[in-house]
């Protein structure tokens, strides 16, 4: 910095040298020392690329007033947290009344909903030995419940159960129309599907069960330009399951002393994709009963399991049972091309 003010000094004696020895007067020297003066100073232009610099060097994350900016930051978000948090407790304790009727919480069922994402990260580490050395999915024709119960009711290994429910009336009976005219005559079953189980629309525009049977008969039927569905739910309805259950009977390969779920699952739809890869997180095993149609399954060990368990793929037809526990394994299924699929399942413990 001396330098550079010693250059200037000198800059200035030599002008007004030269400017006496050409014999300049005092006020003509005076207004070329400040012409001279006004070159030396930093252009505007200097002066915005100096605040600009002062600007990016705030900004960059790793210099010292950006740290010390987040710190304040971080301080009165902290602050910020605190009160509300105070704030939200003592309203809730003194409005708690209020709030519930403001915010329509006593007409939802969950305050918050559980999403794949959260279920996934919180479901604990499976042991991957169940699937150790299983590379196809075993397919039994002589199924007893003793070999059910010995190599794969509890194992968490997969099996295809052919010709197991060929004494079904449901093979014969159920269909769109039969489902149709049992949920729209019955008073409450929509609404019990609805408000109580659950409906899964898949890649339909359907929104409800009952929108799934206001569709027309053109594309009930599958009809040619029409789109395709494929649609899944559970049913909480008594006098619906009491109906469902003089079409089919409980496995009879299943253990004697399990009980099975009162809650029936219905999967109906036409050729393409079913299902899309995803885990369940119910509370046991499961069967699913093929009634007509035929549909293929894709079993994917979980993550933890992909370097010991082996990806498995197997096609149920008309008249056979897939039993899978559908907590241990991603699954997708595909509707293959024929008559439409129908399925009836349940779980058991």
């Amino acid at each position: 910095m001396e330098a550079k003010r010693k250059q200037i000094r000198d800059k200035f004696r030599n002008l007004k040298s030269e400017a006496e020895a050409k014999g300049m007067k005092a006020d003509e020297i005076k207004q070329t020392l400040i012409a001279a003066g006004d070159q030396s100073a930093p252009s505007k232009q200097s002066a915005l690329e100096c605040i600009s610099g002062k600007i990016v060097s705030l900004l960059r994350l790793d210099s010292k007033p950006a740290l010390k900016v987040r710190q304040s930051l971080r301080k009165h978000l902290l602050k910020v947290f605190l009160v509300v948090g105070v704030v939200s407790a003592v309203g809730g304790y003194f409005f708690k009344e209020t709030l519930i009727e403001a915010l329509g919480i006593r007409e939802e069922r969950c305050v918050l909903n559980n999403n794949n994402f959260v279920m996934e990260v919180a479901r604990p580490i499976l042991n991957c030995n169940m699937c150790a050395g299983v590379t196809r999915i075993p397919i039994e024709t002589d199924m007893t419940s003793e070999v059910f119960i010995r190599k794969f009711a509890y194992s968490g290994i997969p099996v295809l159960i052919k010709g197991a429910i060929a004494n079904w009336t449901a093979m014969g009976t159920f269909s769109f129309q039969f489902f149709k005219k049992l949920y729209t005559e019955t008073e409450g079953a929509l609404d019990a599907v609805e408000n109580e189980c659950q409906f899964f629309p898949y890649k339909t525009d359907f929104d409800t069960l009952g929108d799934m049977f206001n569709m027309s008969e053109a594309r009930a039927n599958f009809s040619e330009g029409e789109k395709t569905w494929y649609v899944g739910w559970s049913n909480c309805d008594s006098t619906v399951g009491k109906i469902l259950r003089e079409h089919y009977q409980r496995p009879f390969f299943l253990p004697q002393d399990s009980e099975s779920s009162m809650l029936d699952w219905i999967f109906m739809g036409g050729t393409g994709q079913g299902a899309f890869v995803h885990l369940d997180f119910v509370e046991r095993p499961s069967w699913q009963a093929q009634i007509s149609g035929k549909k293929s399954w894709r079993i994917i060990p979980v993550p933890e399991c992909e370097t010991v368990c082996t990806e498995m793929n197997v096609t149920v037809h008309k008249g056979d049972i897939f039993v899978f526990d559908s907590n241990l394994w991603y699954h997708s299924t595909k509707v293959e091309p024929g008559e439409i699929s129908i399925t009836i399942g349940s779980e058991y413990d």
